[in-house]
């Protein structure tokens, strides 16, 4: 059975999403993360080491990682949705990663509308698009088991997220928005500060004003804006931004922080 995508179904209730991102290529983590009742995760295929072998693994993980803990806060069965964000705007890649399981795709380094369409085109089945069907032997429709289903619904179900990393991106953002299937857009803070001549580990009052132009031109367009917390904010500010999506950390940033909390702990107490 094919579920309705977790994070269009809250965004279309008018709820916020709050998720992590799984760096690690680890089934482990996203076991552990699945229980901790965040509404995505993005499996990452840009920075991160893995492959879709290991992101079949880390969403089977995501799947049995959600049992017994499901609806316990009235949240889809099945776990947190998953998004899959890829190397870069491919077609052939793109295919893949959906016919694995992905439920959205996050597009990187997106800078114009008719970049945003062939992004949408290969998410979709054709007429709409030109993803390749294989749909009776892929784990997305349960290898077969769904077929049907699958190709009724996912036109409907697939989230695609554009994710806007310069300045060009940021002047395109009314038109980018306007390329039906768009879902949502995603503002890269780190990489608009350093294609705009900045550095991204000293952010200044410069850099932060052009991040806040795409926040401005992303909430004229009416679509809705996601990014990680930057500036110094928090999650819980950056939906009082008018963040709709919030990925908040990842896999790795929770690991680094309970190691640096024990060993600080440690030498506070013993030197």
């Amino acid at each position: 059975m094919i579920r309705s995508n977790p994070v269009k179904t809250r965004l279309t209730a008018g709820q916020k999403c709050l998720g992590l991102w799984l760096v690690a290529n680890s089934s482990m983590n996203a076991e552990i993360v699945a229980q901790a009742g965040f509404d995505f995760v993005i499996i990452d295929h840009e920075h991160g080491p893995g492959d879709l072998k290991g992101a079949a693994g880390q969403m089977q993980a995501l799947r049995s990682g959600s049992i017994g803990a499901a609806n316990d806060d009235g949240r889809e069965p099945g776990g947190p949705a998953v998004l899959l964000r890829v190397p870069w705007n491919d077609t052939p890649y793109i295919k893949r990663a959906l016919d694995t399981g992905a439920e959205g795709i996050m597009v990187p380094y997106v800078e114009t509308a008719a970049e945003a369409e062939a992004a949408v085109r290969a998410c979709k089945y054709p007429p709409a698009g030109n993803r390749g069907c294989a749909v009776s032997a892929i784990r997305a429709t349960g290898f077969g088991h769904a077929s049907a289903e699958y190709w009724n619904r996912i036109g409907d179900e697939v989230c695609t997220i554009i994710q806007i990393e310069t300045q060009k991106g940021i002047a395109n953002i009314p038109e980018i928005a306007q390329v039906d299937g768009v879902d949502i857009l995603f503002i890269g803070p780190t990489d608009v500060t350093a294609t705009s001549g900045f550095n991204p580990t000293a952010p200044t009052a410069e850099s932060r004003a052009i991040v806040e132009s795409a926040e401005a031109a992303v909430k004229a367009s009416g679509k809705p804006m996601a990014a990680v917390p930057h500036s110094g904010h928090s999650p819980a500010q950056m939906f009082d931004r008018g963040y709709d999506l919030v990925a908040a950390g990842s896999d790795l940033s929770l690991i680094r922080a309970g190691a640096r909390a024990a060993m600080d702990a440690h030498r506070e107490r013993w030197g």
